[in-house]
Order: structure tokens, then sequence, then C-alpha cells
């Protein structure tokens, strides 16, 4: 008979545990979805002719020989 009353008092606390963790997740905020279109775009990767150091295209220096890190490697590399 102990072992029913034991095995009823876990069952409660499994329940009340469980309902708990649930309702955590329910209130935190959900996440909006990323927009569709350009975000899901993998960025085209460019090297530097300085240093070979590779970066965005879009973050890139462009120079009349290609594509560079920084103003600086720029200036280096073509002057």
């Amino acid at each position: 008979m102990k072992y029913l009353l034991v095995l009823a008092v876990v069952m409660v606390a499994v329940y009340i545990w469980r309902n708990n963790r649930l309702g955590d997740r329910a209130d935190a905020p959900r996440q909006a979805p990323p927009p569709p279109g350009r975000a899901n775009v993998p960025a085209i990767m460019v090297a530097c002719r300085q240093c070979g150091t590779h970066l965005p295209e879009t973050e890139a220096v462009q120079g009349s020989q290609g594509a560079y890190c920084s103003a600086d490697h720029r200036r280096q590399y073509e002057g």
C-alpha cells in the first residue's frame, strides 16, 4: 500500500513539473521567421590582393587591380 502512495506522489510531482515546463515555453517570446529573399543568400567572398584575407564582397575596397580588405592595403599594393 505504501508503494502505491509513493507512486502516486511521484506521478503528481512529474505532472506538475511537466506542466510548469510547458508553461514556460508558451510564455517565451517567439522569434519571427527571417524575411524571405536576400537574407538567406550566402555572401560572395573575395580575397585581399595584398594579404589574402577573405572577406565579403560588399565589405571589400575595390581598386583598379582587384579587391582589398582596407584602403591602406589598396594604397600599398597599387602605389
